[in-house]
């Protein structure tokens, strides 16, 4: 078992920085400010949404360090322990970084206020580039700046910054940093430790394996777990809450990972949406889609795979495609493990089938998925919206019959829920239009749907309806258009 550590530890740039004891409700963006007067990243929404307090989060995967771009605003100090942090003012020492004065040739800034966090996030992605993880096309660029709220430039010049910047090459200063980093978190990953520490103001662990996490439980009573913390930031920053104990479970390396047979695709409760989302795509476009909708490139970088089925949120965008596709939810405790359905690990609004002293293990979606599967997810906006309602459908079909469903939808009740009397009255059906009466009188049956103030009750009724017309089209090998590229999407089964 792993050696608990007391002071907190980090690579700011690269000066490496301890700290003995901190409020385990501190963020990484307060920190920075007002600590360690690093004012340039700003605050903006103090919610993950508009950007500007972007930076960059250095870590060793598979012995390579990676950075990812993260919302300094919601991410507590202790989650980056043992981790390189980049800021803007780190990239433009001892001169500005190629996106720094591409964003000044292109005018890509007016106000400036949302600059930072728009140079970090294409810092990012420069970065990516530069080590051969990604290309700096029209679209990667679009998702890059999907988590960047700019209110008076346009995006026109910012694209066009990135476009200029991201083909250059890594600049020295930047190699310098890597090469501290790769020595110094080298180094720390061979000690073993984990953070656990303890103040006036409350405590904070980040254990690296079940083992010490059980210990720390047992050490650190009543304390919030937090994973990617995309949602509890949230809670401390908008709410006020407080929490006398912290415990983040993302380093866990028994909750991180994934695997797939010729069976299944097993994902680690705090594997990132970002690190999921090559698995969980190759299974579906539609699937592949709903992933790049999950927030922005610095929610994906933070938000687990685990986090967001064990909240329950009736509007997680993950439960009802999971839950569509048959997955598995597994949780381990001090006495031993447990697996389940998903759709049954739901019981209420708030109410899971967890014990307290449980932890949500993984994930398991059987393979190979139903011939046809499709999921859909209807907001506001395209970008970092939360659902009003998400369906999703898993048909078999065999010789023009449907032999098999299961269809699942979020946002239209106090859980992820499926539409049982609808699959029901789909199986037996051959897969044409005029199957599709009855198949909308059954699924209105199947929910009493709620309304909020993302949609009506009547809203949420028309709409799982028209999802499940489309579904239904779609298996009649009639084009159906695509609502995100403006392209008729694909027809028919497999």
């Amino acid at each position: 078992m792993a050696e608990p550590r007391s002071q907190f530890r980090c690579l700011l740039g690269g000066q490496e920085l301890t700290v003995t004891s901190f409020d385990p409700q501190l963020t990484l963006l307060d920190f920075l400010r007002l600590h360690q007067g690093l004012t340039g990243t700003k605050e903006g929404c103090a919610e993950g949404d508009c950007g500007a307090c972007t930076v960059l989060i250095g870590r060793l995967s598979d012995q390579a360090l990676h950075y990812e771009a993260v919302n300094a605003c919601i991410v507590p100090l202790g989650s980056v322990d043992s981790a390189q942090i980049l800021t803007v003012e780190h990239i433009a020492d001892p001169e500005p970084h190629p996106v720094q004065y591409a964003l000044a040739r292109c005018h890509g800034s007016q106000c400036g206020f949302c600059t930072p966090g728009i140079a970090m996030s294409l810092a990012g992605l420069h970065e990516a580039c530069a080590s051969g993880r990604s290309s700096p096309d029209r679209r990667t660029i679009n998702d890059t700046l999907a988590g960047n709220l700019c209110r008076c430039t346009g995006y026109g010049p910012i694209i066009s910054a990135a476009e200029q910047a991201c083909t250059e090459d890594r600049p020295d200063h930047l190699e310098s940093l890597r090469a501290v980093a790769e020595t110094t978190l080298s180094r720390w990953a061979g000690d073993e430790q984990y953070l656990c520490s303890e103040g006036a103001a409350g405590g904070f662990a980040a254990p690296t394996d079940l083992a010490a996490c059980w210990s720390v439980q047992k050490r650190l009573a009543d304390a919030q777990l937090i994973a990617g913390s995309t949602d509890v930031g949230l809670w401390i920053n908008k709410e006020h809450r407080r929490f006398s104990n912290v415990i983040d479970l993302s380093r866990i390396r028994e909750l991180r990972g994934i695997h797939q047979s010729q069976d299944a695709l097993e994902i680690g409760a705090a594997t990132t949406v970002a690190e999921a989302l090559t698995a969980l795509g190759a299974l579906s476009e539609d699937l592949e889609t709903l992933l790049r909708r999950f927030g922005s490139t610095q929610v994906r970088a933070q938000a687990t795979v685990g986090g967001n089925i064990a909240n329950g949120s009736p509007i997680g965008d993950l439960a009802p495609a999971l839950i569509a596709l048959d997955a598995t939810l597994t949780l381990a405790g001090p006495l031993g493990s447990r697996s389940m359905p998903l759709e049954n690990f739901f019981i209420d609004y708030g109410k899971q089938d967890r014990h307290h002293d449980e932890l949500v293990l993984k994930v398991s979606v059987p393979l190979p998925i139903a011939s046809d599967f499709h999921c859909w997810k209807i907001s506001k906006r395209f970008d970092q919206d939360i659902s009003a309602v998400c369906g999703a459908f898993a048909i078999t079909v065999v010789d023009g019959v449907i032999v098999s469903a299961r269809i699942a939808f979020g946002g239209m009740a106090a859980t992820p829920r499926r539409a049982r009397t609808c699959e029901d009255a789909l199986v037996g059906m051959p897969t044409q239009a005029h199957v599709l009466p009855a198949a909308r009188s059954a699924l209105a049956k199947d929910f009493s749907a709620i309304s909020d103030m993302r949609a009506s009750a009547g809203y949420r009724e028309d709409v799982a309806a028209g999802l499940l017309e489309k579904c239904i089209r779609s298996l009649a090998a009639e084009p159906m258009p695509n609502l995100y590229l403006g392209q008729p999407q694909k027809a028919g089964h497999g």
